[in-house]
Order: C-alpha cells, then sequence, then structure tokens
C-alpha cells in the first residue's frame, strides 16, 4: 500500500454551496462522471481537473471550457496552485485545501503481462490493469504517444476471461477517413468502386475477444453515431449491407488527446464518451517516472540480444542524463535510444556531448552539433544532421501540441499524413 496525499474541494459560492469532495484527483463539471458535478449552467461539461502533486501543489488542466477557470483575476488553462486557492468556475467559487491522505494498492512486482515498471505510478497503474482485466466494463487508455497504451490493452485481454480468443487492433489515426467504417464494420462485395470483393470487419474478426480502438479521437464525427450504436446494441451492418450481424466483443479504446475538451468543443460525442470510458486508466509520462528508465534500459538491451552489463554502453552520466531527459516519444523514444546505441556500440553524441541539459532542453548554441559531421562525407553529413533536426523538430511540435498528431501538424503548417509518417519512422508515435 502507497500512501498519498489527496486535495479538499468544496463549493463556496454558487448553487452547490456546501458541497464538497476530496481525492488525490478530482474532475469538475456538469456531466455525469465527474467527481464534482455541478448545476451551474456556466459551467462547461468537464471543465477542469484538479491533482495534488508529489511537491504539494495543485496541478490546474482546464478542459477548453467555455468560461476559463480563474484564479483571481488570471484565467489558467494549465498551472499549479497552493493550498487556499480559490477558483471561479463559471458562477461558482470552489477552495482548495489539504485532503484525508488514503493508501492505494501496488503491484507487487516491477513486471505485469508485459508491462514494466519500478516507479510508484508504473505499479499503481499495473494493479489497476490487474483489478480492471476481471471486468467486461468498456475501458479508455490515456497517455502521451509511446507510454505504451496498447501493451495496456494487450495486458487487459492476456489477463481477463477473453484471453484465448482475438485481440484486434484498429489504429482511428492512421486509417483514411473513407475507409474507417470498413475497417471496423467490414464491407461487402461491390459497396464501393474499389469492393470487389467481401471484407471482414475488425468487429467481426474479434467476436468473443477483444477489439483494441487505438487513437479514438482520430475517429470522424460522421462516424461516432455508427461505432456508438454498434456498442450500445452490438450488432452492425457491413458497408453496403442488408442484415445486421451480432457481435460479443471487450472494447478497449485509447488517446492521446484530451478527449473531455472534445466533447466540450463538440468534436466528440458526449454519449460515445460515456460508452467507451466506464473505467479510465491514465499513463503518466516517461518523464514523470525516471525511476523507470534503467529498467526499460535493461529489458531493452535484453531484446536486443545484449548479454553485458548495461553500464558498458551506458556510464554514470549517460544514465543521469537520460534519466533528466524529457522524452517528448516517452517510452518508444527510449527504445530506439537503445538500439542505437547497441547497434553502434555507444550512446548517441547528443547524449553523451553538451547538447542536452540536465533538464532535458537543447542549448540554444549547440542544438546540433555540426563539429562531429564537418569530416564525414557530404550525403552522410547532411543525412546525419537532417536524421537529427527532424527527430528534434517534430519531438517539439508534438509536445506542445500535447500528443496531438492533428494540432501538431496544423501548428508546424504540415501535411498531417506526412507528419505521421515522420513520426512513425522516428519511434515518436
Amino acid at each position: 500500500m502507497l500512501p498519498v496525499d489527496t486535495l479538499y474541494v468544496e463549493v463556496i459560492e454558487g448553487e452547490n454551496q456546501g458541497v464538497s469532495i476530496d481525492g488525490d484527483t478530482v474532475t469538475i463539471g456538469t456531466a455525469n462522471g465527474n467527481d464534482l458535478v455541478l448545476e451551474d449552467p456556466t459551467v462547461s461539461r468537464y471543465h477542469v481537473e484538479l491533482k495534488r502533486m508529489i511537491d504539494g501543489t495543485v496541478r490546474i488542466i482546464d478542459h477548453g471550457s467555455t468560461n476559463g477557470t480563474m484564479v483571481g483575476d488570471v484565467r489558467i488553462d494549465a498551472g499549479s496552485v497552493s493550498d487556499g486557492a480559490i477558483l471561479r468556475i463559471g458562477r461558482t467559487s470552489v477552495r482548495i485545501g489539504e485532503g484525508t491522505p488514503k493508501h492505494v494498492e501496488l503491484h507487487r512486482g516491477d513486471q505485469l503481462a508485459g508491462l514494466r515498471g519500478a516507479s510508484d505510478q508504473m505499479r499503481r497503474l499495473m494493479r489497476q490493469v490487474e483489478k480492471a482485466a476481471r471486468t467486461e466494463a468498456s475501458l479508455l487508455i490515456v497517455g502521451e504517444s509511446g507510454t505504451g497504451k496498447e501493451l495496456i490493452a494487450r495486458a487487459l485481454h492476456d489477463l481477463g476471461p477473453r484471453a484465448d480468443k482475438p485481440f484486434v487492433t484498429v489504429d482511428c489515426g492512421s486509417m483514411s477517413p473513407n475507409l474507417v467504417a470498413s475497417e471496423l464494420f467490414g464491407h461487402e462485395r461491390g459497396a464501393f468502386t474499389s469492393a470487389d470483393r467481401q471484407h471482414v470487419g475488425a468487429f467481426e474478426r474479434a467476436n468473443g475477444g477483444t477489439i483494441f480502438l487505438d487513437e479514438i479521437g482520430e475517429l470522424p464525427p460522421e462516424l461516432q453515431p455508427n461505432l456508438l450504436g454498434a456498442l450500445e446494441r452490438r450488432r452492425f451492418r457491413r458497408v453496403g449491407g442488408r442484415s445486421d450481424i451480432e457481435v460479443d466483443v471487450r472494447v478497449v479504446a485509447a488517446t492521446n488527446r484530451d478527449l473531455r475538451a472534445e466533447v466540450n468543443d463538440g468534436r466528440f460525442r458526449l454519449d460515445l464518451y460515456y460508452r467507451i470510458a466506464v473505467v479510465t486508466l491514465q499513463v503518466a509520462p516517461l518523464r514523470e517516472r525516471p525511476d523507470d528508465v534503467d529498467l526499460l534500459i535493461e529489458h531493452f538491451l535484453r531484446d536486443c540480444g545484449y548479454e553485458e552489463e548495461m553500464h558498458e554502453l551506458f556510464d554514470t552520466e549517460v544514465l543521469r542524463r537520460l534519466r533528466a531527459h524529457h522524452w517528448p516519444g516517452n517510452v518508444r523514444e527510449l527504445r530506439n535510444v537503445v538500439e542505437a546505441t547497441v547497434a553502434m556500440g555507444e550512446a548517441p553524441m547528443e547524449l553523451v556531448g553538451e547538447g542536452i541539459q540536465t533538464d532535458g532542453s537543447l542549448n540554444s548554441d549547440d542544438a546540433i552539433d555540426f563539429r562531429r559531421v564537418l569530416p564525414l562525407p557530404y550525403k552522410q553529413a547532411r543525412a546525419g544532421v537532417l536524421e537529427e533536426f527532424e527527430r528534434r523538430y517534430l519531438g517539439h511540435w508534438l509536445e506542445r501540441a500535447g500528443g496531438n498528431v492533428a494540432k501538431a501538424a496544423r501548428e508546424a503548417k504540415m501535411d498531417r499524413s506526412h507528419l505521421f509518417h515522420l513520426l512513425r519512422r522516428h519511434g515518436l508515435r
């Protein structure tokens, strides 16, 4: 059991005055499913999330609310406050204080069905996975790109009663919008121009098992009612079909988006969110759990067939830099670093040189060290510099967009499919 500090939230002004709640995380809004449900019509469905941090502060994340979250005269989209702070949410005011400490269960070891982690955050998550695997409830996994959401979905399947049945993955973010319905539900021959044969969709292939809807936040709005209908009725029709097909599947979805903000903005259906997020698991980014870095490096080294001690490749200073790195690509990026190190026999130059500071940021005058490529042939030097530039540039925009590829593409003024291709190539997605 792990002792956890909590926060206490009390409504001091508004229609729900006197109502209070405590927890290590408290969500506030008018929609059912929030921890604190308000009756204030000026409050958004999913307005704000408050979370007690290890340093004792309370992190505020506003879900793109209409009227904002105010501390005094300052509107806060994301930030931290201390106990005693008063937040204005629409016409409602709440005071934040110290809650009653609670104890949470941790997984006993540092491994579970393909998952690995020594940090309290990961061991708590693994215990939640163990519990959730026993249920049939639809589940939503929320976390940045590269945090291992598909591994978690697979663990839920392998640890549950459907383990001997199919596990089918659908990546909603990598398909053309006009093909999503066909991939999910299948199509009949002649349903559209290129449909020269019948296609069995993911729901039908997953019958009896689990369907994993990765990056469900990318699902086009026009297809969301179709998915909702299939989930509620447990039957659907192939594209171009005339008869219903019944299925029995457990649905696990994942997203790197703030789906609550998408609901507030009307881009994601509230009823579909209710249906897929019966249980929600939050996956912490790697930068918030540096205690996992060494364990993951050792695991990836074994996967690469490296049989020597970790310190033969990663000395104390490099490990320190790795723990301090910001990891925009999270665990996937760390795996790429390990594989590159094994292949080259030494850690990448940006990790052993002066390119990364202890906080993981780049020195402005040494963002790319051209000195190390000057002696190389032109094509090799150019390829090396371009590789390093792309990885850092893409990581910057992905982090700035909170892991939302579509938003990163808009802000970087790039074609989304091209950005997605580059992110895959560099292991950032």
